[in-house]
């Protein structure tokens, strides 16, 4: 176990400084930041003293080995267009993303797994082909659209919830939490479902296909054989191994909340990393655009690690065959 956690942190290593370096690469031809604080009236001198200010006039590798270093301290160095320190905005965003992250986790596990389980077990049903075509729409529409939908109904012609901004926080130290309060609650509702709707509508149908896949298995015909009701059967054995290959795609989907998490924050000006980081985008601010990546790619390895502790944990034919092969 200890050699397995070893390998997995060099490959992390090896992951996000693989990530800094194409970050950095890229952002470089996003635009000049000394044109956009400078305006186009500038003179040329005044160019060449901004720009050496920012040191953005020493080599590439050098940038980027001060950028590697600082971030490794966590310190991403300062934000072209605010002046201020980059871990301090990131910090500030962090807790209404990964709110709006959890909250939107919770909702496509708690709906999509019995979902998924009904219309498996029911699959000829009514109400199993209306899940089936309610997924095929909730794969389909766009995340932006969804939402500006769910904004006109419910925002607009019903006024049941708001349709922008975070509302009431608690400041709890450093953490700022919406979720204590009965105003944040319902400035989360409309995001959270958006982001929730795709990751719920794939786990609900990979739900469904891996438990008629472990329903077709000998070992549930012996337990059959054996007398066991339908729902040992069907929660105490099918579902219990059903949930292992979607252990591993829950993981990465709460990555992929956190990460693609940019549309729903723009659509419903979410104070969050991704609408920090779009602002980033338009104003070429490259130390908030490259350190956003960076933490996306960590938050994705570290996610991967702990998924693939708890496959370690939970399939006993992993601990086997590693035991084996040593």
């Amino acid at each position: 176990m200890f050699a397995f956690v070893l390998r997995r942190l060099a490959q992390a290593v090896v992951v996000m400084v693989s990530v800094a370096l194409i970050a950095f690469m890229l952002f470089q031809h996003v635009g000049d930041p000394v044109v956009f604080l400078l305006g186009q009236d500038a003179t040329p001198a005044q160019i060449r003293e901004l720009r050496a200010d920012l040191g953005l006039d020493q080599p590439f590798v050098v940038q980027f080995w001060h950028f590697l270093m600082n971030a490794a301290q966590g310190e991403f160095g300062l934000s072209l267009r605010q002046g201020a320190k980059v871990s301090r905005l990131i910090g500030e965003r962090l807790p209404a993303t990964l709110e709006l992250a959890l909250v939107a986790a919770v909702l496509a596990l708690v709906v999509g797994i019995p979902m998924g389980v009904y219309a498996a077990l029911k699959r000829g049903s009514l109400v199993s082909q209306l899940f089936m075509t309610v997924s095929l729409l909730g794969v389909s529409l766009p995340t932006f659209l969804i939402g500006i939908l769910l904004i006109l109904v419910f925002s607009v012609q019903l006024g049941w919830f708001p349709s922008f901004g975070r509302g009431d926080v608690v400041q709890l130290g450093w953490w700022s939490s919406g979720l204590l309060t009965a105003n944040g609650w319902l400035h989360i509702t409309l995001p959270a479902i958006t982001l929730a709707i795709f990751q719920l509508t794939l786990i609900m149908r990979l739900v469904r296909a891996e438990m008629l896949e472990v329903l077709r298995t000998d070992y549930i015909k012996f337990a059959r054989a054996r007398g066991l009701t339908n729902r040992a059967v069907h929660f105490g054995h099918a579902l219990k191994n059903t949930l292992v290959p979607v252990m591993t795609i829950t993981g990465l989907q709460l990555g992929g909340l956190i990460a693609f998490a940019i549309i729903t924050e723009t659509v419903f000006q979410w104070p969050g990393m991704g609408l920090l980081f779009i602002q980033a985008v338009t104003f070429a601010d490259i130390p908030v655009m490259a350190a956003y990546l960076c933490l996306i790619a960590l938050i994705f390895v570290v996610i991967n690690l702990v998924v693939d502790l708890l496959y370690f944990a939970v399939d006993p034919r992993l601990r086997v065959e590693k035991a084996g092969g040593h």
